[in-house]
């Protein structure tokens, strides 16, 4: 009889080529690492489904993965256990038995996003990766009032990479927010799901915004134009970080505190 279980994940993207198993050429990705260390503990082979695919370089301290075991070998063998097989920059931080119709991706009610950002005229040399770095102070203030207009269903073919292969540019973003906290510029935002690079192009056409390039009102402008090319540059993967999935109550799974952990 098989168990359906479900993991909690955090990992340093910074080391891998995305969230995707690569095999040809066989490249370290996330699920290639953490497939390897659960198949140890279960003794065959596993296949594991996330809330959201990442890309290189992008960060994740709430994602959450589901897989179907031939034996549950309980809570504590699924995070220790597998734990002691993978690389320090991923770590499983809980286990949940759930129900067969569990799915990580499609019983997700909402996925949300940090993108942090330093503008400061050095660089520092902590946190490397982990977060991108601005020479010039922001106006967040602006940013803030002008990604209100992204709020609500819209097409966000203009915030969508070329190569994203969703049936649909349609979105729901639930709310986007501009906030310091400590020596940080957050960005946060919600959504029921997202496109490719979305969040990462959001990012990019508002720093335009923070950094006097282009009005508030220019980004309601890109929104309508519904084209990639009229937004700003694609923010870098360094400070983006999956933080959050939600589900149903009725799931099971635990609810955690918001990460990353250094804010």
């Amino acid at each position: 009889m098989t168990s359906r279980i479900a993991l909690g994940v955090e990992y340093n993207g910074a080391a891998f080529y995305g969230w995707q198993r690569q095999l040809s050429p066989e490249l370290p990705t996330v699920q290639g690492f953490l497939e390897q260390a659960l198949a140890r503990v279960a003794n065959h082979p596993v296949d594991i489904k996330c809330a959201g695919r990442t890309d290189a370089g992008v960060h994740a301290s709430g994602q959450v993965v589901h897989f179907d075991a031939q034996i549950d070998r309980g809570q504590k063998a699924w995070v220790m256990g597998t734990n002691t097989h993978l690389p320090a920059e991923i770590r499983v931080q809980w286990a949940r038995t759930v129900d067969d119709n569990f799915h990580a991706r499609h019983s997700a009610l909402s996925r949300r996003y940090r993108y942090v950002i330093y503008d400061n005229p050095v660089k520092p040399t902590v946190l490397v990766g982990q977060l991108t770095h601005v020479r010039r102070p922001l106006n967040i203030d602006a940013m803030h009032k002008a990604a209100q207009c992204l709020v609500g269903e819209h097409d966000f073919s203009a915030f969508r990479a070329a190569g994203c292969q969703a049936n649909s540019p349609n979105r729901e973003i639930r709310f986007i927010r501009l906030y310091r906290q400590h020596r940080f510029i957050v960005l946060e935002v919600e959504a029921n799901a997202f496109l490719q690079h979305m969040v990462r192009n959001i990012t990019g056409t508002l720093l335009e915004v923070g950094s006097g390039k282009q009005p508030g009102e220019w980004v309601q402008q890109v929104l309508e134009t519904r084209d990639r090319k009229q937004g700003g540059d694609t923010a870098r993967p360094d400070g983006l970080f999956l933080v959050n999935v939600e589900y149903p109550e009725s799931c099971g799974l635990p609810v955690n505190e918001i990460g990353p952990c250094f804010l």
